[in-house]
């Protein structure tokens, strides 16, 4: 199928591609995303969607849709990160099927032909799992694991072991996943959430094509707590195991120090235990409020109602060129009038 013909019909596959900062990366990106579309059942689209990159990366976007106007850029007025990146690309696809997968080729793009066929056999969600990866470090491979299994412990969400966000999506459940418009996001947490027919591709992770790494160990350290957060509420049962216990502690220090005081037997003079014992205390019920505020801190940024991000420039996606933040604005409005609804509900 030749590249003009794609143009003229609706895309069935819709490959959803977060950029910041891979103006290395590009290039090689166009020439085996080309070879993969061609050798597709159908039609295909690319949306590539720049998270503020300081690099070159965007004006490159530009110049790949010059080439193939199959290639379609959206430019973020900041950086937002990828999670957002990543729903704002899924919001403007418009295949059939759309396939979700990083800029930096650690997802090999060769790798969704297999997944099509998947999702030809009648599955709602391909997902790609992860049975080695290259060139990462023990220390990253070995925290990786530990936070997925601790999450699958600690959620009610299904969320499958060593998957990341590559993945294909049928249309119905995208539109599911696109109802969803919370502010603080783990996109392959919300996957798992909304269910349907799931089937897994292994394959083993290669290293960076080239650049850097866009997730040193406090991005991700960040992205592991949003996770946890928002899928399970065990840290708020924990510190209220740890609040109980100490709680106990404490009372029976206390009936202990009176006994001791009515026996005739302290002999205790100094402040150490009583500042340690405050100490202790205290930084627990630090911790306690700390974890507390993080879950009101996110329902203080869900009451705001801000739009998830804001669009500098669209190009590739006819009318919204010339509106590039109507999208979200007929999104927002609907969750507000679906809202409404249910509240008017008997």
């Amino acid at each position: 199928m030749t590249v003009t013909s794609q143009i003229e019909q609706n895309p069935t596959y819709s490959f959803v591609i977060p950029v910041y900062n891979e103006e290395e990366v590009l290039p090689e990106l166009y020439r085996r995303m080309n070879a993969v579309m061609d050798q597709l059942d159908g039609p295909s689209e690319a949306v590539l969607v720049d998270d503020g990159s300081r690099d070159g990366s965007y004006p490159l976007m530009l110049e790949l849709h010059a080439l193939d106007p199959r290639y379609k850029a959206v430019h973020f007025s900041r950086n937002f990160g990828k999670e957002v990146a990543v729903s704002a690309g899924l919001d403007l696809a418009s295949g059939e099927a759309v396939v979700l997968l990083d800029a930096d080729l650690q997802d090999p793009p060769e790798l969704v032909i297999e997944m099509a066929a998947r999702w030809r056999e009648g599955y709602d969600m391909v997902y790609a799992k992860r049975d080695r990866r290259i060139n990462e470090t023990w220390f990253k491979r070995q925290s990786s694991r530990l936070f997925y299994r601790t999450l699958r412990r600690i959620s009610d969400v299904d969320v499958p072991l060593d998957v990341g966000d590559f993945r294909l999506i049928d249309r119905r459940a995208l539109d599911a996943f696109r109802s969803m418009r919370e502010r603080n996001r783990y996109v392959r947490g919300m996957f798992g959430w909304i269910g349907f027919k799931q089937i897994g591709v292994s394959y083993v992770r290669p290293g960076r094509f080239a650049g850097t790494t866009k997730w040193p160990l406090s991005k991700l350290v960040r992205l592991a707590f949003d996770g946890i957060i928002s899928f399970s509420t065990a840290p708020l049962r924990m510190v209220l195991q740890i609040g109980f216990l100490v709680s106990i502690f404490s009372f029976v220090a206390g009936i202990a120090a009176i006994i001791i005081k009515l026996s005739g037997m302290y002999a205790i003079s100094g402040w150490a235990s009583i500042t340690v014992l405050m100490s202790f205390i205290g930084g627990v019920q630090l911790t306690v409020l700390g974890v507390v505020g993080e879950y009101v801190g996110r329902i203080y940024d869900e009451v705001k109602q801000r739009p998830l991000y804001l669009v500098r420039e669209l190009r590739g996606f006819g009318a919204l060129d010339r509106a590039p933040n109507q999208l979200f604005t007929q999104l927002a409005q609907r969750r507000l009038e679906e809202s409404a609804a249910l509240m008017k509900a008997p």
